[in-house]
Order: structure tokens, then C-alpha cells, then sequence
């Protein structure tokens, strides 16, 4: 029997361990950041609002469709275009809790994890994973379960500097965060 999807992320700790399981959501290659983030919306702020507009000119029911804990999927170099960092805030702030790609642009790979947004690049996980397949990510052991399908794929752990800054929110939030702890500590 099926799994039934549940709308919202599962996320279990087990030992220091982090699982996030979702509903996989499918796009090709090259996906820019204006067909994450069209540019008409760039002087939006607040994240909320910009997710209302997350991957619309890829998928114009993508916003109303996408469930806290989704996950999605996509070809090669995703995140292609400029260097807006209102992508990955876009797809953040819509719930997306992870991105898997054969392969990302490299100035989005680094704005993912300065905003906060778990991504792992796998080509055997796109070619394995069909939109609508209920996906299992184990970020501390690399790995990446397709429930519908049974099958593994194993990407690199996340490094634990990553880790944290992940944990934080992003760079900003990583660096408040120390910034404070320095400053409660004795001298």
C-alpha cells in the first residue's frame, strides 16, 4: 500500500540526525531565476509575498499548488541567470525544504546557503524521482530515499560548518548568532 502524502514536512531527529520527507516536485534543465523569481516581482520584501510567486513562470499553479516539506527536483544548472538572492528566499519562504539538481549555478548554490535553503546536487536522483513521488532526505548521512520507488541514492553529508550555518537561518542569521554568543561569553 501507498504511503499516504501529508502536506506538511515530517521531520524526525534521531540521534543528531535530521530526516525531511516530502512530495517531489519535477522541473528540467536550466531553470533561471527569473522562472523562480520572475523579475516583476523583485521590489517585494517580505519572503511570504515573494512565495506567492515562487516558480510561476515555470508552473503558473506551482504557488497554489506547493505544500510545507515539498521538495524539488530539477535538471541541470537550476538556478541559472542573475545573482538574485530572491530565489532561494522565494522557494524557502513557500516551504520548499529542499532542493535536489543534477546540478546548480554556482552563484545560487552559494545564495542557498547564505539564505538558509538545504540543496544537494544528484543526477541518479533526478533521473530516479517523478513529480508526485514522496521523497526522504537524510542530510547528516547523505542520503536521499524515494519512498514511492524504494530507491537510494547517496549524496555527500553536509559538511558540519554547513550544518550550522543551515541550522541558523543562513550567513546573516549565522553570524548574529555567534556574534551574540562571543558577546555573552566572559573574557
Amino acid at each position: 500500500m501507498d504511503e499516504p502524502y501529508c502536506a506538511e514536512a515530517t521531520i524526525q531527529r534521531k540521534e543528531k540526525s535530521m530526516t525531511i520527507k516530502g512530495k517531489a516536485w519535477k522541473f528540467g534543465d536550466d531553470v533561471n531565476t527569473d522562472e523562480i523569481i520572475p523579475a516583476r516581482y523583485l521590489s517585494l520584501t517580505d519572503p511570504l509575498k515573494l512565495a506567492e510567486h515562487v516558480m510561476e513562470d515555470a508552473d503558473p499553479d506551482f504557488p497554489a499548488k506547493v505544500r510545507k516539506g515539498d521538495i524539488l527536483v530539477a535538471g541541470k544548472n537550476f538556478g541559472c541567470g542573475s545573482s538574485r538572492e530572491h530565489a532561494p528566499v522565494a522557494i524557502k519562504a513557500s516551504g520548499v525544504s529542499c532542493v535536489i539538481a543534477k546540478s546548480f549555478a554556482r552563484i545560487f548554490f552559494r545564495n542557498s546557503f547564505n539564505t538558509g535553503l538545504l540543496i544537494f546536487e544528484s543526477p541518479p536522483a533526478w533521473e530516479g524521482i517523478n513529480e508526485g513521488d514522496i521523497v526522504e532526505v537524510n542530510p547528516d548521512q547523505g542520503i536521499i530515499l524515494n519512498r514511492t520507488s524504494n530507491q537510494i541514492f547517496k549524496v555527500t553529508p553536509l559538511p558540519p560548518f554547513m550544518k550550522e550555518l543551515l541550522q541558523n537561518g543562513g550567513l546573516i542569521a549565522h553570524i548574529k548568532k555567534r556574534r551574540e554568543l562571543n558577546e555573552e561569553s566572559p573574557q
